[in-house]
């Protein structure tokens, strides 16, 4: 038996508690200190607000000034902020985490430097946790999983990702079962990449939604399939790029941790529903400010970080004035409220004239 410290009382890494549980191993799940609400819940009644389902019996649930007493003795330390989130949890892994443990990092995102230079979020918090990043593994999950469903034990594939494949091995074990299906890939990059990008491309997946609402032909046979495919196969397309960008394998972005999550990610959620908003013709500043105001969208986050990036890299000359046009497109939609004008000629390598 295995004991397994989770950092982030949030509804995907507490739903991943299910899997570990029903193979027998100890879970301790750690609320930071924005989650005192969650952990008093699941301590009085193991109900989950959030996800609201029973937790495991044999959770452990703990408030965040007993994250060292959960952190001790275990094997495995889960990061399960979200991307917001990961400066401070680097913070808390640096003083937390021991020689040995397998950390494994649900969060994903990309930060950038000054100059443009992006980084998936395993190597953030390396970068952050000091000397003990090189004593400890470091792994990721990745793929078309979403927390409500994984809650109540739905199939659900995934990867877990890593550059050491007997600890991806080992920690496959712990959590593989008959209805979590885990594979695992040595290209930490490629998958890591993938499965933060994807996020960029929900938003966009919601335009045609508000476009029917907008026009009144919600119920017309005729809807926005040919336009909601053609946003979808040009993300899928800069997705592939973006993992050859940072150095991982393109082919990833053909699995579970690109176009697979890219699918889920794009079926609804937060970020779909902001892209619905401004099809129907309210600006994204309305969007974020009145409508969905104090609403996480960490897609939106995306692509603030990977838009600006995107600018300071074609500056250095690393990427062509054409590349990525639609996450381009959706920069300008964000932060300068650009009009839903979609860029259709760019796409695919530029239209024939």
């Amino acid at each position: 038996m295995a004991t397994i410290a989770v950092l982030g009382a949030g509804v995907m890494a507490s739903a991943l508690t299910n899997p570990a549980r029903d193979n027998g191993h100890e879970v301790r799940l750690v609320g930071t200190h924005l989650d005192d609400d969650v952990i008093a819940s699941v301590r009085a009644t193991g109900l989950h607000p959030n996800l609201g389902v029973v937790l495991d019996a044999g959770v452990k649930p703990y408030y965040f000034s007993q994250a060292a007493d959960a952190f001790a003795g275990a094997d495995v330390v889960m990061v399960g902020v979200n991307s917001f989130g990961i400066d401070w949890m680097g913070e808390q892994l640096r003083r937390l985490l021991v020689p040995g443990q397998r950390v494994l990092v649900v969060t994903k995102g990309l930060q950038a430097d000054a100059d443009g230079s992006l980084h998936i979020l395993p190597e953030v918090l390396q970068r952050a946790v000091g000397p003990v990043a090189e004593q400890v593994t470091w792994q990721a999950v990745v793929g078309p999983c979403l927390a409500a469903e994984l809650a109540v034990r739905r199939d659900a594939c995934v990867v877990f990702t890593g550059p050491d494949q007997a600890s991806l091995d080992s920690l496959a074990r712990l959590y593989r079962t008959s209805y979590y299906h885990v594979w695992t890939s040595t290209d930490f990059i490629g998958h890591e990449v993938g499965a933060a990008t994807k996020n960029v491309f929900a938003f966009a997946q919601g335009f045609a939604a508000g476009i029917l609402r907008a026009n009144g032909w919600e119920d017309s046979p005729h809807q926005l399939l040919n336009y909601m495919s053609g946003l979808f196969a040009q993300g899928s397309r800069e997705v592939h790029s973006y993992i050859a960008l940072l150095g991982g394998d393109p082919t990833s972005g053909d699995g579970l941790g690109g176009v697979g999550d890219m699918y889920v990610t794009s079926m609804g959620g937060r970020n779909v529903k902001a892209g619905a908003l401004v099809g129907e013709g309210i600006p994204f500043s309305e969007v974020r400010d009145v409508r969905m105001k104090g609403v996480t969208l960490e897609g939106v986050a995306a692509i603030v970080v990977i838009g600006g990036a995107l600018q300071r890299l074609t500056e250095r000359g690393l990427v062509a004035p054409g590349d990525f046009p639609l996450t381009r497109f959706l920069y300008d939609v964000v932060v300068h409220d650009a009009p839903l004008v979609i860029p259709w000629s760019s796409f695919f390598g530029g239209e024939p004239v």
